[in-house]
């Protein structure tokens, strides 16, 4: 299996031409509803980490509920319950969300990857284990928010 991995970080943004009103500054607003219309599992968070778009599939999988209940609401103080991997299933510490995929990828200016275990918000469905790769947004050159790639380990 091969495997491809692909950094959006400098992605390619339409100029609007000189037709159109759109201005150059509604990158992020771009990103935001082809995320909303992805049938891959993704998520958009802001620099405040309040979730700004998602993915059906990704709610699916992430066991979120539907896209309206987690859109504007915070990452991980209402929407993700992160689990470590340990039996015991304990809710991951401060220290250790920080280095999350998603938040990596705010922090840092670059690509992040990792696994994440996580608690779905719905109940009797079981923990998703779920690979992450995100990829910082960048609007004129600065990081405004990051965009994740969930797939089920």
């Amino acid at each position: 299996m091969a495997h491809v991995e692909l950094s959006l970080s400098e992605a390619f943004v339409p100029q609007p031409s000189a037709a159109t009103s759109e201005p150059e500054s509604d990158s992020f607003s771009r990103w935001s509803a082809t995320v909303a219309e992805a049938d891959e599992p993704c998520l958009l968070i802001d620099l405040r980490m309040i979730i700004v778009a998602v993915s059906a599939s990704c709610c699916a999988l992430l066991g979120l509920g539907t896209p309206s209940e987690v859109v504007n609401r915070p990452l991980l103080d209402g929407a993700l319950r992160l689990l470590d991997f340990t039996a015991a299933r304990a809710e991951l510490t401060e220290q250790e969300t920080d280095k999350i995929p998603p938040l990596l990828a705010l922090s840092s200016g670059r690509l992040a990857r990792g696994l994440l275990r996580v608690q779905p918000r719905i109940s009797g469905q079981p923990d998703a284990t779920v690979d992450a790769i995100a990829t910082p947004v960048l609007v004129h050159g600065v990081v405004a928010g990051s965009l994740t790639f969930f797939s089920s380990v």
